[in-house]
C-alpha cells in the first residue's frame, strides 16, 4: 500500500439524461446511471441505450466517466437476457459496468473481456481477503458496504494492492437491510427489492396485532405522534471529507437515483468544494459551515454518519416521521443570461411572484438572493406570476449567471 494520497473521485447519482448533464456540470467527476433492465432503481427514469449514448458522449467530451449498474439478484430467466443486455451497453461505450452476482461477473468478463468491472454494494464487501478475491477475478474497483467504518476501510485499503479502487457511500439514504439486501418489500409486496422493485416498506408506520385479538391494533410508539421502527436518517460525511480521503476511500459515492437535479446538483456542489478544498491544504483543512447549510435545503431526512465511527445507536434513527425535511422548491433553471440588459431567462419548474426573493445555485462560486423586481415572458409582456412549467420567465439580476444556475425559493410558513 502506497502512503501517497490521490484525489477521490466524486461519484454522483443520475436518474436520466438530464441529471447526468447537471452532474457533471456542477462538479462531478463521474456519475452511475441505470439502463432500462437490470438496475436496482425501477422507480428511476433510467436510460435507452441512445440516451445511454448521449450521456456517455456528454461526460467524455468533459473528461467524465459513466458507470452503468446492473446489480440485480439474477434468476435463471435473467441470464439470457443480460448478455444481449451488455452486448448493447458495450456500444454505448460505458467506461464501467456495476455488479453483484459472480455469474453476471463471469458473463461480463467472457464477453466484454475490456470493460471495467466494479463490484457492487450488494456483494456485502466488509473484509480484505473478498475485496483480494474480486481483484484476482477481474474487479478493477470494489464498493465497500454502508456497514463498515474507517478503521475497517483503512485495514481494506491497507491489504489490498494499490490498483483495486475502494468506493464508499458519503452521502443519502441508507438502507435497514444489510447493504440493501433486503426481503421486506418481496414479502409485504410482492416486489422485489432486490431486482430493483423495492415499495420502501422500511419507511412506513407500524403497528403490533396479537394473535388471538385480530383487528385490535396496539400502536408501537416513541411519541404520540407514533414511531417508525426501521426509518434510518440520511448518511452525510461532508465534515468528514478529510478521515474518508485519509482512510484510502477512491470514489465517494452520493446515493439519489430518484432523487431531483436540483438534489444532485447540490450534494455535488458540495462535496465538489470541500474534496477541492483539502487538498488545497490538507494540515489546515477546515469545514465551511455553508456546505451544511446547502445541503439542509434539499429534501432530506435528518442526517448521521451512519456506521462511519462504529455501530450506530438509538439515535441514527429516526422514529417521529417518515417524511423528508424540504424547505426549498426548485423553482427554475437559467437558460440564459444577458450582461449588457442584466436580464435571466428562466426555465420555470414551479410556480413564484413578482416580489418574491428568491436564491441562485451556481455551478461555481457562492449562491445569492435576488429579489424579483421586474418580470416578463419571453415575448417581454409584464408577469405578476409565473405559473407556467417549462416556458421561459425572464427576469432582472443583479449578478452575472452561467447557463443551468438554479433558482430555488423558500417554502413560505403556512
Amino acid at each position: 500500500m502506497s502512503n501517497k494520497i490521490n484525489k477521490p473521485e466524486l461519484l454522483a447519482p443520475a436518474g436520466n439524461l438530464e441529471k447526468l448533464k447537471k452532474a457533471i456540470i456542477y462538479g462531478a467527476d463521474a456519475v452511475y446511471i441505470g439502463g432500462e433492465e437490470f438496475s436496482l432503481r425501477v422507480a428511476a427514469d433510467n436510460f435507452t441505450f441512445e440516451e445511454m449514448k448521449e450521456g456517455v458522449q456528454f461526460a467524455h467530451e468533459r473528461g467524465k466517466k459513466v458507470y452503468l449498474t446492473a446489480n440485480i439478484i439474477p434468476h435463471n430467466s435473467d441470464i439470457e437476457e443480460y448478455a444481449d443486455f451488455l452486448k448493447e451497453a458495450v456500444k454505448t461505450e460505458v467506461d464501467a459496468v456495476i455488479i453483484s452476482d459472480l455469474g453476471l461477473f463471469d458473463m461480463t468478463r467472457e464477453l466484454a473481456p475490456n470493460l471495467e468491472i466494479h463490484v457492487s454494494t450488494q456483494a456485502n464487501n466488509v473484509n480484505y481477503r473478498s475485496a483480494n478475491m474480486w481483484y484476482k477475478l477481474g474487479a478493477k474497483r470494489v464498493v465497500v458496504a454502508r456497514e463498515m467504518s474507517f478503521d475497517e476501510i483503512r485495514e481494506i485499503r491497507d491489504n489490498t494492492p494499490d490498483d483495486l479502487e475502494i468506493e464508499a457511500f458519503v452521502h443519502g439514504a441508507m438502507c435497514i437491510s444489510y447493504s440493501g439486501r433486503c426481503l421486506l418489500s418481496n414479502y409485504m409486496t410482492g416486489r422485489d427489492s432486490n431486482q430493483g422493485q423495492c415499495a420502501h416498506p422500511c419507511r412506513w408506520k407500524y403497528f403490533l396485532m396479537e394473535e388471538q385479538r385480530p383487528g385490535e391494533y396496539m400502536p408501537v410508539f416513541e411519541n404520540e405522534r407514533g414511531t417508525f421502527i426501521y426509518n434510518s436518517k440520511d448518511l452525510c460525511m461532508i465534515e468528514h471529507v478529510d478521515k474518508l480521503i485519509e482512510a484510502g476511500v477512491t470514489s465517494f459515492k452520493i446515493e439519489g437515483r430518484v432523487k431531483s437535479e436540483y438534489y444532485v446538483a447540490t450534494v455535488v456542489k458540495m462535496y465538489r468544494e470541500a474534496i477541492d478544498k483539502y487538498f488545497e491544504d490538507p494540515k489546515n483543512f477546515k469545514i465551511d459551515p455553508e456546505w451544511i447549510n446547502e445541503l439542509k435545503k434539499v429534501s432530506h431526512r435528518d442526517y448521521t454518519t451512519g456506521f462511519y465511527f462504529g455501530k450506530p445507536g438509538g439515535t441514527e434513527q429516526h422514529y417521529a416521521s417518515s417524511s423528508y425535511i424540504r424547505e426549498y422548491d426548485l423553482v427554475g433553471i437559467v437558460a440564459d443570461y444577458d450582461e449588457e440588459t442584466k436580464t435571466a431567462s428562466i426555465i420555470q419548474k414551479n410556480r413564484f411572484f413578482k416580489g418574491d426573493t428568491v436564491e441562485f445555485l451556481r455551478p461555481y462560486g457562492k449562491f445569492f438572493t435576488q429579489k424579483i423586481e421586474v418580470m416578463t415572458d419571453a415575448d417581454g409582456n409584464e408577469l405578476d406570476v409565473a405559473n407556467r412549467p417549462q416556458s421561459i420567465v425572464k427576469i432582472k439580476v443583479d449578478f452575472p449567471l452561467e447557463k443551468d444556475s438554479m433558482m430555488r425559493m423558500e417554502k413560505k410558513k403556512s
